[in-house]
């Protein structure tokens, strides 16, 4: 496209386009991330992928530690 126009962008995009779908990218991009980092981390409350010594068997108070973490935050 740039070679029909001169002074055009790769990408057909002038200034103005191009920093919009920037923005629109970038903050899909980090609204994807946040939810992604939310659910490891719930899934990693539910079932932690590094279990300790005991194995799973240690997460029989899972609820005391849950409750633990939400006083933490709160």
């Amino acid at each position: 496209m740039s070679e029909n126009q001169p002074g055009g962008t790769p990408s057909g995009l002038n200034q103005e386009e191009a920093r919009e779908f920037h923005a629109i990218f970038i903050t899909s991009f980090l609204f994807f991330t946040g939810i992604a980092i939310v659910a490891h981390f719930l899934v990693w409350l539910w079932r932690p992928w590094f279990p300790g010594v005991d194995g799973y068997s240690m997460m029989n108070d899972a609820t005391e530690k849950f409750a633990t973490v939400v006083q933490y935050l709160a």
